[in-house]
């Protein structure tokens, strides 16, 4: 991505060039993935355009200017043009809105583009992921370089684990968001970190002193479950090879969790879990209206893990888990293992989570390893995440 923007800068590209081709790449894939909901061709040429214009005009000052030129850049539902400003101002061009699930969809990981059903890059008999199904998909078939997402409940790293590509979930409360529950942040969907992170430099404010992380290998906790999850044995294998490969190459350093404190006549007691299962607790504080479930248990919930965790960051600087625990499920929905099983305890908390790419399983679909940092580190997952990965390949477009 920072590819494309150098060179449209330098005007060895021209962003109408790199958009439509953008255009056709969708034009053919997109009637067997079902990534988009609308594609705006017409308008994302002329947007294009007037990069190319801007480009021409040369650079109005000193500083970064247009970081972006010419990207093409999807955003999820039709809707999320409202929140692209950001990037259309570094000189991003929206050429479409992706799918997100369809009407009466008792399931989030699922998605319904203009085409049809959003299959999996990988396996079109699998799901994506979702509420940012096309999105993932759009990405990991490299139809954009980057695709904006939303995430509720693990709506952006779920879809990133299953189509192998990088999800970040940034801190709740720290850029605008519709969503009135206080549960649901925005994020991004890129296929390298370095291209996460020209998102997060477009559309933050520079980091403070404190938010940029020192060299050297990070302090990490790995948990498979979180202690009360019930994830199958591939995904926590393969997040735990990703882990490995981060220890081996130097990236993180495991540590154990801090140890609870307790009452003396319980220290013969098995260790608490790290932290409590916030299904009710986010099921609670999600409900739109009508009898509500306990919402004072639902505090006592977020306010026991959020204990949990300032104590674990005190402690560690990560926390290292699968991003999902199962793999990609079949179109007609996940069966009995909630997918966010893994995810929604961060968006209860608030903290900012990252999926990075994990490997394959067996059934030939990508899994995820899911990094949380504390509040306001984005720049320290984002590091992480650039020290770790290898460029992957673009996903196959699967065959009907």
């Amino acid at each position: 991505m920072a590819e494309i923007a150098a060179a449209v800068r330098a005007r060895r590209l021209r962003a109408v060039d790199v958009v439509a081709g953008a255009l056709a790449r969708i034009e053919r894939a997109d009637p067997v993935l079902c990534a988009f909901t609308e594609v705006w061709a017409e308008e994302a040429l002329r947007r294009a355009a007037g990069v190319d214009a801007r480009v021409d005009a040369g650079p109005p000052g000193p500083g970064e200017w247009l970081p972006l030129a010419g990207v093409p850049i999807a955003v999820k539902g039709r809707h999320g043009l409202r929140a692209a400003g950001p990037l259309l101002a570094a000189g991003g061009v929206a050429v479409g809105a992706t799918a997100v699930p369809g009407p009466g969809t008792p399931w989030q990981t699922w998605g319904l583009g203009a085409h049809g059903r959003t299959v999996n890059p990988w396996r079109a008999d699998r799901t994506p992921g979702g509420s940012s199904a096309g999105a993932a998909v759009a990405v990991a078939a490299g139809l954009v370089p980057l695709a904006t997402g939303g995430d509720g409940a693990g709506s952006v790293r779920i879809p990133a684990a299953w189509c192998g590509v990088v999800g970040l979930k940034v801190t709740n409360g720290r850029l605008p968001s519709p969503d009135r529950t206080g549960l649901a942040a925005p994020g991004v969907l890129t296929r390298t970190a370095a291209d996460a992170v020209a998102w997060w430099r477009a559309v933050s404010p520079p980091p403070t002193a404190a938010e940029v992380p020192p060299s050297g290998p990070r302090t990490a906790i790995w948990s498979p479950d979180l202690g009360f999850a019930d994830p199958d044995e591939e995904p926590v294998a393969l997040a735990r090879a990703a882990v490995d490969r981060l220890v081996d190459a130097g990236v993180v350093r495991l540590v154990r969790p801090p140890r609870a404190p307790r009452p003396v006549r319980a220290v013969r007691s098995a260790e608490p879990p790290l932290l409590l299962d916030p299904a009710p607790a986010w099921l609670a504080l999600r409900a739109p209206g009508g009898p509500r479930p306990d919402l004072a248990e639902a505090h006592r919930v977020r306010e026991a893990n959020d204990r949990r965790l300032a104590r674990l960051f005190a402690h560690a600087e990560l926390l290292l888990t699968p991003t999902a625990p199962t793999a990609p499920h079949g179109h007609e929905g996940p069966g009995d293992v909630y997918s966010t099983a893994l995810t929604w305890a961060f968006n209860v908390s608030g903290h900012p989570a990252l999926s990075l790419p994990a490997g394959f399983g067996s059934d030939g679909c990508p899994a995820g390893l899911q990094l949380v940092a504390p509040h306001g580190r984005e720049a320290l997952l984002l590091a992480v995440a650039r020290a770790a990965e290898p460029r992957p390949p673009p996903a196959p477009v699967a065959s009907p």
